[in-house]
Order: structure tokens, then sequence, then C-alpha cells
């Protein structure tokens, strides 16, 4: 790695005022709200910085639409193709593609990627009638979901505006395939299958493998894959049995891990950050009333609604998470608030990491600043990539220095 002292010396000299006025610790929950006159709202994805959330409202007649959230602008419509209904289940890192699915004149249903610039393009099918995108890259450049053939079969696809909607497969003699997350670099896709039992089973798909079986927990005959780790090497989701009894699991390395419950007997993981430690999703607890937890590897499982309480007022509670951003800051989901005496959508903001905070230590400092200078101008999607675009440069660089000496 060779960076030019000059050029540091002016990287530190453009933000040197702004020093004495670190960001301090923050903590911070913010119900989104609803569509004009609608009646509840989910959030189902964030972007890399927590500036923007993506999910779905019903608007004053009731029907679903496909929504985008800032804190400036608030809760935006984001239409259909003609029809009546919209969802929208992923971003990119910086906010500025949204992928889900909408209903067009005739009805159906079909996979579509949104821009400000472009409006909502219709990706297509795989000779049937209908498709639903479930997952982006963090560039927004790729698409995953799953889509109809010829014969009517559920597919799962990859989709890229060279190569079009790409037919992934299934698992050997099995007929249909879902896929429900992807890698930020859009080489991993995760998702489940039907095994020649006609068994759901969780996936992992990659070019060069093909998809891969992650085999279910013991005990139970089926499993779904919904997220994916930065370097594809974590797989989260949960696993089924015929009482539907479902386990929140972590895959890595072949070994399924059950990430138990909050008390009840169901759990689902449906997020989980971009180096794999934490996981996001919702679980009954022992009253039977549904929750949404985090998961580490140190803590367990954990009621956000405990851990959290005091961003609470009496009666809200958080009822699923649905995704969590990268650095694992951000949580998203939704939730009950008493306030509004409606589910809406929510945004946790944990306050962990600090900005800048490449080490996850909780202080700003020297070592975060030379571990981004360690691999600066290096590629791919990593802690040191602070923006999530994928390459480590000046914008990582001056994220630390902004924020240094924050919680130090």
């Amino acid at each position: 790695m060779c960076y030019t002292q000059n050029r540091f010396n002016a990287l530190l000299s453009a933000c040197v005022m702004s020093l004495i006025a670190t960001a301090g610790w923050s903590q911070s929950l913010t119900w989104l709200g609803v569509l004009p006159n609608g009646y509840d709202s989910y959030a189902y994805d964030v972007s890399a910085d927590g500036a923007v959330v993506v999910g779905e409202s019903q608007n004053a007649a009731r029907q679903f639409r496909a929504l985008h959230w800032t804190a400036s602008v608030g809760m935006q419509d984001l239409g259909t193709l003609g029809g009546n209904w919209s969802w929208a289940y992923g971003v990119s890192a910086d906010g500025a593609v949204v992928v889900g699915w909408a209903e067009n004149a005739a009805g159906q249903a079909r996979a579509v990627r949104w821009t400000a610039s472009g409006g909502m393009q219709d990706l297509g099918t795989l000779g049937g009638s209908e498709s639903w995108a479930r997952g982006v890259s963090a560039d927004g450049a790729v698409v995953v979901g799953w889509a109809e053939n010829a014969a009517r079969q559920w597919r799962a696809f990859r989709w890229t505006a060279s190569g079009g909607m790409q037919d992934l497969g299934t698992l050997p003699r099995g007929d249909w395939s879902a896929a429900l997350g992807v890698s930020p670099d859009g080489a991993v896709v995760v998702g489940w299958a039907l095994n020649a039992a006609g068994q759901a089973r969780a996936v992992r798909w990659t070019a060069s493998g093909g998809m891969q079986d992650l085999g279910t927990l013991p005990g139970y005959n089926r499993s779904y894959a919904y997220d994916v780790s930065a370097n594809g090497a974590v797989v989260v989701g949960w696993a089924d049995n015929a009482a539907e009894q479902g386990r929140a699991f972590r895959w890595e390395n072949g070994v399924m891990q059950a990430l138990g419950t909050l008390g009840g007997d169901v759990s689902r993981a449906y997020g989980v950050s971009a180096d794999g430690a934490v996981v996001v999703g919702w679980s009954y607890n022992a009253a039977r009333q549904w929750r949404a937890f985090r998961w580490t590897a140190s803590g367990g499982m954990e009621d956000l609604n405990t851990t959290y309480a005091n961003l609470l007022t009496p009666g809200s509670y958080l009822g699923l998470a649905t995704a969590i951003s990268p650095d694992g800051r951000y949580i998203v989901g939704g939730g009950y608030n008493a306030a509004t005496r409606r589910f809406e959508a929510f945004l946790l903001d944990t306050g962990f990491p600090r900005r800048g905070d490449v080490d996850r230590n909780g202080c700003v400092d020297d070592a975060d600043l030379l571990a981004v200078l360690s691999v600066f101008g290096e590629r791919g999607y990593r802690n040191e990539d602070l923006n999530w675009d994928g390459t480590v440069d000046d914008a990582d660089l001056l994220e630390v220095l902004f924020n240094f000496g924050s919680g130090c």
C-alpha cells in the first residue's frame, strides 16, 4: 500500500476543524408511520448508513404499496406497474436502488428494480407469467428472487442488466426453488429449493459450485436461508418441522447452529451483519408474543424490547426485525406503536459501532485509521469499507478522520 504524506495531510486539514465536534454515542427509535390515511407498514431493508428504509404500507384503499423512507422526505409510495399492489424488499448500500415486486395491469406479480431517475422497471420472468425480487447487491447491479418458468414452477433467479434473468436451477431431482438473499458483491445467492423428497432445503448458490444443500437442524425436515454475510461464508434463516415450530439458524463451514428462542417455540432469522457476527429476526417469548431479537455469539439471543426498553413508550413493542445494516448498527422491522395504535415500520439506531469505528471497540482512534490505510485502494466489501461501496478509499478515510476521538 502506498499513500503519500501530502495526500494524507490534505485530507487531515480538510476535516481537522470538525474533530472538536465528533459524534457522540446515540441510540434512537424512529417509527416510520404509514402512507397518507393508510393503515400499517413494515420495513424490510435499510441502506448502509441507515438513511434509507424500504418496505410496504397499506394505503387508504388498503392496497399494499412499496415504500421508500428518508428522514427528510418521509414515506414515499413507489407506485406499481399499472396494477394495485407493490412491495419493496431490498435496497442497495447507498439507498439508490430498490427491488421487490409489483402488480401489472393484468394483475400479474412482476419482479421490479426501482431508481429515482428510471422509476419502476419490470425484470421479466423465466417463461411464465409472474416473478418476485427479494434481494439486491450492494451496488444495485445484481437482483435475486424467483420467477415462474414455462412449466409454471418457481425457480430462483439472478438478474443483471447485461445478462438478464438467469435460472439458478434446483437441487437434484427437485423442481422448485427461490432466492431470498445475495452477498454484497452479488456472487453468493441464498434461498431454498425442493429436494428429491419434495422437502424445502436452505441452499447456497455460486457460479462455480452451483446450488448447495445446507441441510437442516436435527429433528426438522425443512429449512430456508434468508441472508448471507459479505464473504458468503455465513448464512442465516430457519428450520421448520411439521408442527411449524421453527428455529432460527446460523450456518458456517458446513455446520448449522440453532440460535434458540426467547422462551417460546418458534424463532426465525432474517438478517445478518456483513461480518456474520450479528443476526436479527423474531421469536415467540414465553407468553407466545412475537418479539424482535438480536443474536451474537457472546450474548446469545436478546429481546430488543428489553435491551432498548428506554426507547419504547408504554404499550409499544418491536415485533420483528427483518434486516440489519452491514456494520450491525441499524435494525429495521415492524412493531406496534402505542401512540398511533397501529403496526408500523421502525428504524432502530443502536448507536454501535460508532461511525468510523473499524475495529468495533467503541473508540475511533489510530487503530481505525491504520486499519483503513493498511488496505487503502483495495476492492471488496469489508469492515474497512465504511460506506460499503466496494472500495477502501478517501471516503472511508474521511469517515474515520471526521469522527476521530469519538468514544475515547
